[in-house]
């Protein structure tokens, strides 16, 4: 099973602020949809809430240490990112999806085979960050780039790193 993290970054790895995204990128939620349509996406239960409601056309499974934490029915609560990856090879699964929050990307990083990173051409404040990307561990294998316009705030690159044999 292939486990991609898909992130959105500032260049100075900040993820967001207050539980919240700090920019405006229409082609950015565009390249996420695309990606993770029809796939299971874990997440943070802090991500879940900030999304408000599972995503459409997405299976969500939850990490959560609260015993009694529900999401509606067809999504799952794991209490671990290694129990919520077990949901996924039991479900025999090619593809996985790793959405944030910050706690989870560092946890992932580890285990990932591929990073699907916007990165955004600009420095910002906020809260939580992603992991420093090791180039000795990753390799950029495409990357395209989005310019600033009505709907998008900033510059922004889509970079996709795979993580190099050991």
């Amino acid at each position: 099973m292939k486990i991609s993290i898909i992130v959105a970054k500032s260049l100075n790895n900040v993820i967001g602020k207050d539980n919240q995204l700090i920019w405006r990128l229409s082609a950015d939620l565009q390249l996420f949809k695309s990606h993770t349509s029809g796939y299971h996406i874990i997440m943070g239960r802090k991500t879940f809430e900030s999304i408000g409601k599972p995503l459409p056309n997405r299976t969500s499974i939850v990490i959560s240490r609260n015993p009694d934490y529900g999401v509606p029915e067809g999504h799952f609560v794991a209490r671990s990112l290694e129990e919520a990856v077990q949901i996924c090879i039991g479900k025999k699964l090619d593809q996985v999806y790793i959405i944030g929050g910050a706690e989870i990307y560092h946890q992932a990083i580890d285990i990932a085979d591929e990073l699907m990173v916007t990165e955004v051409n600009a420095v910002l404040e906020g809260d939580v960050f992603f992991p420093e990307i090791d180039k000795n561990v990753w390799t950029v294998v495409s990357s395209n780039a989005y310019k600033k316009d009505e709907k998008n705030q900033f510059d922004f690159d889509f970079v996709v790193y795979k993580r190099n044999s050991k």
